[in-house]
This record gives C-alpha cells, structure tokens and sequence, in this order.
C-alpha cells in the first residue's frame, strides 16, 4: 500500500521547522522597525509591505536574496528556485487587506491576473500583517497557507511556501491560534481569525480541499467529485462513485468538466486511490473501477504523477 507522505517525518520538514522556531523572533524584531515609519507618521507605503515580505521570505523561512525578483513584468515579487518561478507575491500598503473583505480579492484578483501571464502555479498577497497564498487550480484558486505575520507564535503551515514546501500539494499542518490579529479594543489579546475552510459545500458539508475538481474555490456549486473527508482522509464510500463519475457514469449521472483539467482530476483520485491500497499492484484483484482510473491514467501518461 502507498501512503500519502507524512511531511513531518521528511528531514527537510524538520530542518524547516527548527529553522522557523529559531528565526521567527527575529523576523518580528525587523517587522517591527520597518514599521517604526507608521508610528512616527500615521501611515506606511506599500514599500514598507515589500521590506517586510522580504525579511519573511529570507530571514524567517529559507529562501535567499538571491532567490527574489522584484517588479517582474509588474508583480511585485516573484519567487525562483533553480530558475523556476515558484510564487508570484502582491504587496499591498500595510493594515490594507482583511479577510472576508473585498480588498483581499482584488489583491487575488491582480496577483492571479500577473501569474496567468506568467505562467506561475502559486500566488499570494500580504500587507506585511496577513499573508494569504493560493494555487491555481482549474482557473480558480485553491488556499494554499494563511498565516498572520504579525503575532509571536509562528506557524508550521509556512512550510507550504518555503523552499521545500511550495512544490508539494498543501494539507492541514496544525490547527493554532497563530490565525490571529491582535485586537486593539482587547488589550492585545488575538481575535480569531476564521479561516476560508468555513465555507462548505451545501449537499456535502465539506471544504473545497475535499472535492478533486474546484471551479472556483469561492462558489461551492463548482466543486464536483468528492473524495475526501474533513479532515483530509479518503472518504473511501464516494471515491469509486467520483471515479465512475469521471471516466463513465455513475448512477446514471455524467460529470460536467472542462476536458482540460480531466488529467489533473484523475490524478487527484488516483492519489486518494493509492492511499488506500485500492490501485492495480497494490491488491491482488482490484475493483474494476481502480483499473479503469489506472487504465485512464496510463492513457494520459499520468501514471508517473499518482506513483512518484
């Protein structure tokens, strides 16, 4: 049977977060200063927001100077590693964005206009206080890791946008009051945040993460396939129902998707098909669905994305 890996036994994982624990007070002892100009003159410019990002990106996780490309093609930041751009980054003017609000989907919106055109999977918007990045998915975005960047506690859902972490398809790390804003009218003390997995599919009562095909992450109507449960497990009893709902029909119903993003489809199936053993060479005599999905994707020569 093959598992889905477990990031917090990959060495890498583990350098990350020893780095993280270790950097972060320093991080928020640079955000501090960079914002001294806000105390001093009631306001900070988006510069301010791009200095902060980059001690972020640099100082806190573990990407390099080097690694940064500043106003490409007009994205304010555009991540590389090796030479390929991992994450596009829009900067906005420190204290601009809030959740739920519509100046966090403009922001979206421009940062998912400029990594159309220049071909990046990844992108992510941030003030210098939130820091919200998502993934291409199908024409929609996908949450990939939202994180405060103005509290001492650090979190280990910034693996997803290191260096390590970007390539790798997000899941869950840990559940933490880090998704706080301090609250002036508490003392300080954090509000929570509530994070974008509150939006649930009407019929299924699950998040977008759990669907293989998302239209657009903010309209549940456009979530098609379930396939996994809440907490990020197989659901096991709608996966062969999602399977023949792709590649035939199941009970009589025929799923509408765009033909392009069928590939990507089965592979996330395939996915949850292998973690669970259900996949030709993993059971003596598999389902005649597992051998149809693995039939689909050997045709599309997408075998190779399902067993690595």
């Amino acid at each position: 049977m093959i598992s889905a890996p477990s990031y917090p036994d990959l060495a890498s994982f583990r350098a990350f977060r020893d780095r993280l624990a270790l950097s972060w007070p320093t991080f928020q002892q640079q955000r501090r200063e960079r914002l001294r100009q806000e105390e001093r003159n009631g306001t900070a410019s988006e510069k301010v927001a791009e200095d902060i990002l980059q001690d972020f990106f640099t100082v806190a996780l573990d990407w390099t100077v080097g690694d940064l490309n500043h106003q490409l093609h007009y994205a304010d930041i555009v991540l590389t590693n090796r030479g390929i751009k991992r994450l596009l980054v829009e900067a906005k003017r420190p204290g601009s964005l809030k959740l739920d609000q519509p100046s966090l989907d403009r922001a979206l919106e421009q940062a998912h206009r400029y990594a159309a055109e220049q071909r990046v999977r990844s992108i992510a918007v941030s003030d210098g206080l939130l820091f919200y990045a998502a993934d291409i998915v199908n024409g929609g975005l996908a949450r990939r890791s939202i994180l405060r960047l103005d509290v001492p506690a650090h979190s280990l859902d910034a693996w997803w946008v290191s260096v390590d972490g970007i390539y790798r398809e997000p899941s869950p790390l840990e559940s933490s009051p880090h998704l706080a804003a301090p609250a002036p009218d508490a003392d300080g003390v954090p509000a929570p945040i509530v994070p974008d997995d509150v939006l649930l599919h009407q019929k299924y009562k699950i998040p977008a993460r759990c669907f293989a095909y998302v239209g657009d992450a903010s309209k549940p109507a456009t979530w098609k396939l379930p396939c996994r449960l809440a907490d990020g497990s197989v659901d096991e009893g709608r996966l062969s129902g999602a399977i023949r709902a792709l590649i035939s029909n199941f009970r009589g119903a025929h799923v509408t998707i765009p033909e392009s993003a069928v590939g990507d489809v089965a592979v996330r199936l395939g996915k949850a098909a292998a973690e669970v053993g259900k996949m030709p060479g993993q059971i003596g005599a598999p389902a005649q669905t597992y051998r149809d999905l693995y039939d689909t994707l050997h045709q599309l020569d997408r075998l190779r994305d399902v067993f690595p």
